[in-house]
């Protein structure tokens, strides 16, 4: 499966991670529109020049919009794909992944359709493995039912960390990640910092007793 990055670490340089076999990975957003998980998402895709295929249903699109480029950065080649049935969004992404070519595939779902089923993301998963291009397949208002991903996640925006020069604006971005089932690793929790100049996810400690900061929603020990 594709490396869980929860340790500070430059996605500019992968190799350092050791070899990776990428494959189907699903993601839930804790709120429907929550962008933390395409956050998270795109902060694991490979740092190449070669395109990236994003295909969106037609409810997804309407409900939390298409992907904004210009946020996205220059440096990367987007081919975006709306369709109007859940069925044709798995077939685009399944034929997609036979493409070595391509650096990653996203697809985003809205709901339970039946076409979403064990089998579906089954051959997702294999083709995914087959030609080493990561499969990121993003439910939104979805249930984590049945599924062959062979990880998990529940995803959602956490309060912001705390700015180093203005207390009153955000500073960093924080996300929290909740890998729920994967196959080659435990289920865990984390609270991370995005740095956005150096492209590092950084995991924050939990510790036992706290409580919430109230300017920058950090957690801090308690005294006494």
């Amino acid at each position: 499966m594709e490396p869980i990055f929860l340790q500070k670490k430059k996605f500019s340089h992968p190799q350092q991670a050791g070899p990776v076999r990428h494959t189907l990975s699903e993601v839930f957003p804790e709120t429907a529109t929550d962008a933390a998980a395409l956050a998270y998402v795109l902060s694991c895709l490979p740092r190449t020049h070669a395109p990236i295929l994003w295909v969106q249903d037609h409810l997804s699109a309407r409900e939390t919009g298409r992907p904004y480029l210009a946020g996205i950065g220059a440096g990367r080649a987007i081919i975006t794909i709306n369709l109007s049935r859940p069925v044709d969004v798995l077939w685009t992404l399944e034929n997609s992944l036979r493409c070595h070519t391509l650096a990653a595939v996203i697809g985003e779902l809205w709901g339970d359709p039946n076409a979403v089923d064990f089998t579906a993301t089954k051959r997702l998963a294999l083709r995914s493995e087959a030609s080493n291009v990561p499969c990121w397949l993003i439910r939104h208002a979805a249930t984590p039912n049945l599924s062959a991903a062979r990880a998990r996640w529940r995803i959602g925006s956490a309060p912001s960390a705390l700015h180093p020069h203005d207390q009153q604006a955000p500073g960093m971005p924080r996300w929290s990640l909740d890998l729920f089932r994967a196959h080659h690793a435990r289920p865990a929790k984390w609270t991370v910092t995005y740095d956005r100049t150096t492209d590092c996810v950084d995991p924050l400690p939990l510790p036992r007793n706290r409580e919430v900061g109230a300017r920058d929603g950090t957690a801090r020990q308690l005294t006494g």
